[in-house]
């Protein structure tokens, strides 16, 4: 590995809103190396790398790019042509354009004066082909493609490009486990042509596969920076958040209660395929399986975010009519989304506003107008209950970091007595601390006897803290489990019954 320094960043310093978000911060990355950036969410490692790419201007601090000196502001577009790309964690594409177009979006290639879409096509499909991506085309509209075959177009776009800095925050975050095997099979062939990349993840167990080094930082300040095989897991852990995480998973054991929620012959659309299970006070229920599988649409709609062929739904003992998420959130069923940027927040609206909006039946006078003294109260509880870091209440939800952003959205539904909550992939993107606040905050809606549903690709989290597994294939329910019987061996073999669609208990 070529030991050429391409980056440095040295006492950099950047505030929003008067919180300091990086407090004399230094940074280097070499050539042809991975680079871990690790930290929980609010570190600042997003606000560094984006002042590395001309996003975020610096307050103070020095830079220097191959070798050059950035004395003033960086722009982006000079970032660009210097060769740095970065992929954000919240996919930044035009869904109304091809693949091709966003490929070269900036960068059109022309014939005369009209764009020359048969040669960046051309290009897209060379650039495809060579990354082995073969279930994309072209002229695919980009808003038609999951949120996973985006996130691979956003990397063959950087590599277009040909980047000399490849910046990579949460890559794998909706990728399932194949394309992550193939996203570092692209991440070792560009480290073999000298890219340095700096890797964002709060995946720890996958950062032995491709890294070299890690810069570890905690609360907006540089901590440790060493060698990959130099550190453990414990030890990054404690650097990240200040302390030893002894329990990874929390579990609350206690009896189960009465049925609290029921789906019967739930079918929607494609993907959702005559699903029926119940749901008890007491328990975390689980909802596994692999991408594809129909977790996500079914939770949809239930919560009537999409329209249902047929089924029934039924809470403590009673049928409800749920047509859009207003009956459901009425009927005291919520959903905290997938997708917290395109479903769960209204970004350019305040955290107040946010958390107010689903809640206005309780905050509205008679009169229509919202009584402030409520909503004040509404906002304080729910910041202080799910520790949100945030300057004040009326910053746009946008500035939030991606851990603090998938508490609001949870936030708001706790501010109603909600009888059942839906996470789905709640601990998306977020670091270990925020996946434990997230965890405890289950065990403690199981406590209160609360209807607890949740959807999660990660296979060590539903074995960890869910009381009884549910598997899906293909739309439908192929097995259930509990805890104590459930192994990922299990999981999986019921993830991939194809063939035979019938419900399958512990091993039937």
């Amino acid at each position: 590995m070529d030991t050429q320094t391409i980056v440095e960043m040295k006492h950099i310093c950047k505030s929003f809103y008067g919180i300091r978000a990086l407090d004399d911060v230094s940074f280097d990355l070499r050539k042809g190396e991975v680079m871990a950036l690790l930290g929980e969410n609010g570190a600042g490692k997003s606000t560094l790398v984006k002042i590395m790419s001309g996003v975020y201007t610096r307050d103070s601090g020095e830079m220097k790019l191959f070798g050059r000196n950035i004395e003033g502001d960086l722009t982006p577009k000079e970032a660009q042509e210097l060769g740095i790309t970065i992929i954000h964690q919240e996919l930044n594409m035009c869904r109304h354009l091809t693949v091709a177009q966003n490929i070269f979006l900036g960068r059109e290639l022309c014939k005369g004066r009209l764009l020359d879409e048969r040669e960046m096509n051309r290009r897209t499909r060379k650039v495809l082909e060579a990354l082995k991506i073969d279930d994309i085309t072209p002229d695919t509209v980009v808003g038609d493609l999951q949120v996973s075959k985006q996130q691979m177009v956003e990397i063959a776009k950087a590599f277009e490009t040909k980047s000399r800095v490849l910046i990579m925050d949460e890559p794998t975050s909706a990728l399932t486990n194949k394309e992550i095997e193939k996203l570092f099979d692209i991440i070792n062939e560009l480290k073999k042509q000298g890219v340095g990349i700096v890797y964002i993840s709060h995946r720890l167990e996958e950062l032995k596969d491709i890294v070299d080094r890690v810069t570890i930082m905690r609360d907006g300040r540089f901590i440790t920076e060493c060698n990959f095989k130099d550190i453990t897991m414990d030890e990054i852990i404690k650097n990240m958040v200040g302390r030893e995480i002894r329990e990874k998973f929390p579990r609350v054991t206690m009896q189960r209660g009465g049925k609290i929620f029921s789906v019967r012959h739930l079918s929607s659309g494609r993907m959702v395929k005559d699903v029926s299970f119940d749901a008890y006070k007491g328990e975390i229920l689980g909802i596994a399986g692999l991408m594809g599988a129909g977790r996500t649409e079914t939770t949809r709609a239930i919560f009537g975010a999409d329209r249902k062929d047929c089924g029934v739904i039924e809470l403590e003992g009673n049928k409800v009519k749920i047509n859009c998420p207003r009956d459901a959130i009425r009927q005291g069923i919520v959903l905290a989304p997938e997708d917290r940027k395109k479903d769960g927040l209204c970004t350019k609206l305040s955290v107040r506003h946010n958390i107010s909006l689903p809640n206005l039946d309780i905050l509205c006078r008679k009169t229509g107008t919202v009584n402030k003294k409520k909503e004040n109260g509404m906002l304080n509880d729910a910041v202080k209950r799910l520790s949100i870091k945030l300057a004040n209440g009326d910053v746009n939800a946008a500035s939030l970091s991606g851990g603090n952003q998938q508490k609001l959205v949870v936030a708001k539904w706790l501010s109603r007595d909600s009888k059942v909550v839906i996470f789905d992939e709640p601990t998306r993107g977020i670091d270990v601390g925020a996946k434990i606040e997230i965890y405890n905050l289950m065990n403690k809606l199981k406590k209160e006897g609360k209807g607890v549903i949740f959807v999660s690709s990660e296979l060590p989290e539903i074995l960890g803290i869910a009381d009884r597994i549910l598997v899906m294939c293909d739309g439908r329910i192929t097995g259930e489990l509990a805890a104590e019987n459930a192994t990922q061996e299990n999981i999986l073999y019921y993830a991939t019954r194809f063939e035979d669609k019938k419900i399958m208990k512990d091993g039937e």
